[in-house]
């Protein structure tokens, strides 16, 4: 799909990041986008800036969408149609996830649960939901399916050796399912395509949403409990940092506050990463890397399978980097 002028696009996730990123480049370039996410006040500000910058007739529609509620997604496929009097899409980009759930020991059964059902179910019903009018986009231009996966398809590890099971599970089923659809589009709907991204350290705001959907406190906001609990943590993982383990539990507070906020400081802004995305649906590329980090970690997993849990794995990939 080379041109996205006058196709039809439906974006999860679209308050914030990548999202937001993808739904107002691709209303710039005439295309009519449909976008949901969970927090309303992040849609109502996408919606704004996309409909200020829509070129050529495009039209922006949204609404509050829980990705991990089937009947919500259906709901927000009704809307769409509606909205656009169609019967088909072009693009349906599975955006939408949160982080969570890092320890299947540790961590509490509901959280695992609600980081793996936006980050797996959330792409799975929206696919499902949008998969007849994909399917009617013969015709009118085709159509292609673009899952947002992680680096954490490649290696079930956060950073350096940090568990982070239920999105780590979710992100590697999300790779799976787009893969398996290659086949499944060439062989029984043709007219279709699909690409799995594998995006690395992006600047978005997904601790901060997480936080949000979650119900977890800022560390600003941390009690001695949380605290204790995130020293306890970094002890048992190995995460040698002297200049933190040493502070007092106020500057802690305040240093890991810091570091949340930095996050956003990304090597790849919300931004390129859309134009990567979008460059990489243009050429109907089945996988996108995104980011330096993302090849990097590809080819040292795909180089040393065995080795891609040693602890000293994600530190050789690093300098490998700056080689």
């Amino acid at each position: 799909m080379k041109d996205f002028g006058g196709k039809i696009a439906v974006v999860t996730g679209g308050g914030t990041g990548m999202g937001r990123a993808l739904v107002r480049q691709l209303v710039a370039e005439g295309c009519h986008v449909a976008t949901c996410d969970i927090i309303a006040e992040n849609l109502a500000e996408t919606v704004e800036l996309a409909t200020a910058e829509a070129g050529q007739g495009a039209r922006v529609t949204s609404a509050l969408c829980d990705v991990a509620v089937e009947d919500q997604v259906v709901a927000f496929r009704d809307h769409v149609r509606d909205a656009f009097e169609t019967e088909h899409i072009n693009l349906l980009f599975n955006n939408a996830g949160i982080g969570g759930g890092g320890s299947f020991i540790e961590d509490s059964r509901d959280e695992w649960e609600r980081t793996f059902n936006i980050c797996w179910y959330g792409v799975y019903y929206t696919a499902r939901a949008f998969r007849e009018m994909l399917v009617a986009s013969a015709g009118h231009g085709g159509g292609h399916m673009v899952n947002t996966s992680s680096v954490n398809g490649f290696r079930a590890s956060l950073g350096g050796n940090i568990p982070h099971t239920a999105y780590s599970a979710a992100k590697f089923a999300v790779k799976g399912f787009s893969e398996a659809l290659i086949n499944d589009f060439r062989f029984n709907a043709p007219h279709l395509k699909v690409s799995v991204v594998m995006p690395g350290h992006v600047g978005t705001e997904i601790g901060v949403n997480t936080g949000r959907i979650l119900g977890y406190r800022e560390p600003k906001d941390w009690t001695a409990d949380d605290i204790a609990r995130a020293r306890k943590q970094r002890a048992t993982m190995g995460v040698p940092d002297e200049s933190l383990d040493s502070l007092d539990d106020d500057a802690f507070r305040a240093e890991m506050q810091r570091r949340r906020e930095r996050y956003r400081e990304a090597p790849v802004s919300p931004a390129q990463a859309a134009e990567i995305i979008l460059d990489g649906v243009r050429r109907e590329n089945w996988r996108i890397l995104v980011g330096k980090d993302a090849v990097a970690l590809d080819e040292a997993v795909r180089q040393t399978p065995l080795e891609a849990y040693d602890l000293d794995f994600s530190a050789k990939v690093w300098a490998s980097m700056a080689d």
